[in-house]
């Protein structure tokens, strides 16, 4: 039993020793304050967002690859009068997962991402985890447009007001 607990002691150790230098190296990589300026994301998460997608911006021809390698675009199959819409389960699960991890965080500073949540289940009567995928697919095009621009995060560009909600 000593011996599990000295195990588990070093790889609580070297978790808090990775946290660390992730507290210091991802302040210094270039795109880190577009990441940190979306609501949702800090220094720990961004980094992992980061690191999954990279820093080539040639790597994804559009917004659409990107969210399809994350898995949070749908896949929508038509055959004759029928069709299905469904999530995908072919995806880079770690990016998937920190995208889970940040739609849920999102809500929390970002209004209109809280309005795009609540109408997502209010309106189009998505579950929970259906309502985040829609929500991080969102996000994640306005980080692909961000990152290409070299421009961060703008919430009324993001979700901008209605027409009616504005009148």
């Amino acid at each position: 039993m000593l011996a599990l607990l000295m195990q588990l002691q070093a790889a609580c150790t070297a978790a808090d020793d990775l946290a660390a230098a992730v507290e210091e190296a991802f302040p210094q990589h270039p795109d880190s304050e577009i990441l940190l300026s979306f609501p949702g994301l800090g220094i720990q998460l961004g980094a992992r967002v980061l690191a999954e997608i990279g820093d080539d911006r040639d790597r994804f021809a559009d917004a659409r690859g990107l969210k399809a390698y994350a898995g949070s675009s749908p896949i929508t199959r038509a055959s004759g009068k029928k069709s299905s819409i469904t999530r995908r389960r072919v995806k880079n699960d770690r990016l998937n997962h920190a995208g889970y991890l940040w739609a849920f965080a999102a809500p929390n500073g970002s209004p209109g991402a809280k309005a795009h949540y609540r109408r997502r289940r209010d309106t189009h009567g998505d579950w929970h985890a259906a309502a985040l995928r829609n929500l991080f697919n969102r996000m994640l095009g306005q980080l692909y447009r961000c990152l290409q621009d070299h421009e961060l995060f703008d919430e009324q560009t993001a979700f901008p007001v209605p027409m009616a909600a504005a009148a």
